[in-house]
C-alpha cells in the first residue's frame, strides 16, 4: 500500500514534515512517500489556459496513492494559504477530482498548547467538501519545538506509538475501501 504524504508547511526543519519523516519509518505494510512542491504551485486560477505542470503532477501522485497523510501546521488558527491553494487546484474538475474517495488522514504540530487542532478541524472539513473519505481521529503535537530533537526526530515514545496507529488506522480504513 502507498501513502502518499504532504506538508503544509514550507519551513525548512519543518515540525509537520518531521512528523511525516517519522510517520515513514513507522513499522507497515505501507510505503510512506512525502511529496515535495508546495512552493511551486501558482496561485489557483480557473482562467489559465493550461494546468501548470506540478499541480498536475501532485493530481498524479494523490491519484497513484492509496491513501493521504497530511500534516498540517495552524497559521491564524486555520491551515496555511499555500495548503489551501494546492488543495483548490486538486478539486478541479470536483467529478473528477483525485481527492474524490481517497481515504485521508490529517495530523498536525504546532509551537502553540493546541497542538494545530483547528488547523485539523478546518482541513477535515476542506477535505470532506473535496469528496475525500477523511479520518476523524486527531493527532495534536503541542509545543513541537519540544516534541522533536534538533534532528528532527519524535522525543517522546506515546507520540510515536500515537503517530504509528494513525497510519495503522489509515491503512486498514484505505485497504476496507478498496476491498
Amino acid at each position: 500500500m502507498r501513502i502518499l504524504a504532504i506538508s503544509g508547511s514550507l519551513r525548512t526543519g519543518s515540525y509537520n514534515t518531521a512528523l511525516l519523516a517519522a510517520a515513514a519509518e513507522c513499522r507497515s505494510e505501507a510505503q510512506v512517500v512525502v511529496w515535495r512542491g508546495l512552493e511551486r504551485i501558482p496561485a489557483f486560477n480557473e482562467d489559465l489556459d493550461a494546468v501548470p505542470s506540478v499541480v498536475t503532477s501532485l493530481r498524479l501522485a494523490i491519484a497513484g496513492s492509496d491513501a493521504l497523510l497530511i500534516a498540517t501546521p495552524e497559521y491564524n488558527g486555520s491551515i496555511p494559504g499555500v495548503l489551501k491553494n494546492a488543495l483548490d487546484w486538486v478539486s478541479r474538475p470536483y467529478s473528477e477530482n483525485a481527492l474524490r474517495g481517497k481515504t485521508v488522514a490529517v495530523v498536525g504540530a504546532s509551537q502553540g498548547t493546541f497542538g494545530a487542532l483547528w488547523a485539523q478541524a478546518d482541513l477535515r472539513r476542506i477535505l470532506k467538501t473535496i469528496g475525500a473519505e477523511v479520518a476523524d481521529r486527531d493527532l495534536p503535537v503541542p509545543r513541537a519545538h519540544e516534541a522533536f530533537t534538533v534532528e528532527g526526530r519524535v522525543r517522546d515514545p506515546d507520540l510515536a506509538c500515537a503517530l504509528c496507529a494513525t497510519i495503522h488506522d489509515l491503512v486498514s480504513q484505505a485497504a476496507q475501501r478498496a476491498a
